[in-house]
């Protein structure tokens, strides 16, 4: 053989050693599964949230921006009652602040927070979508305070084990609460902490909300 053709099999021979090497690599790279989110809202449209409704609502849209495109959103607006008013993709922006501008605005009429309703609503929720195949969030929006008929009020004593059965069969569930005064928030840490962990419950006022929603976006792994 001469010098060209012993070259040209050197060449081959490399090359398939290569292409043996990047196969046999390939087969070793372990490909994460992306499961989907389900982020669920309860924004606070009563009298007493009214004075931060609208950065609070810059906020959910925000947050819903910094989403996946396969990510789903619900928003449940609470006052005297709870109820959804909106359900969809979470980059649909432009429908997202439409809902929330035509449905939480003041109503005199109403007097009442029923928190405790809403939470109940959106574990609802977080279970339905759970069985979707996607991984469920909660995010409480607005400040916590108790006012109206107590029934629809948050029970902090059934909380705890309501959020643990759900943790339970969820292990990746997540809680967030924001916008409420340090000592609400407070309550919030000492019920819910050693059920969801310090990474699955962020607690946060206004002043650190940048940080926290950073810290929420990562639990849900976004």
């Amino acid at each position: 053989m001469n010098k060209n053709t012993i070259k040209l099999i050197l060449v081959i021979l490399v090359s398939l050693a290569a292409l043996i090497l990047v196969i046999m690599g390939l087969k070793n790279v372990k490909v994460d599964d992306f499961t989907p989110a389900a982020v669920i809202f309860v924004i606070d449209s009563s009298a007493s949230n009214q004075e931060k409704l609208d950065e609070q609502k810059s906020f959910v849209t925000q947050t819903c921006k910094r989403l996946d495109p396969e990510d789903q959103v619900k928003i449940i607006r609470v006052s005297e009652d709870a109820y959804l008013i909106y359900e969809g993709s979470a980059l649909n922006s432009r429908n997202i602040r439409k809902s929330m501008d035509a449905f939480t605005r003041y109503d005199e009429t109403e007097w009442g927070t029923a928190y405790g309703d809403g939470i109940d609503k959106a574990v609802s929720y977080a279970k339905s979508m759970n069985k979707e195949g996607y991984t469920p969030a909660i995010v409480v929006v607005g400040d916590l305070e108790n006012e109206g008929k107590k029934a629809k009020q948050i029970n902090w004593n059934d909380l705890p084990q309501q959020i643990q059965e759900i943790k339970t069969n969820i292990p990746k569930f997540v809680m967030m609460f924001v916008y409420a005064h340090p000592q609400k928030l407070d309550m919030v840490k000492t019920k819910l902490n050693s059920i969801l962990g310090e990474n699955n419950l962020i607690i946060s006022t206004e002043q650190n909300i940048d940080k926290s929603l950073n810290r929420f976006l990562n639990a849900i792994e976004r």
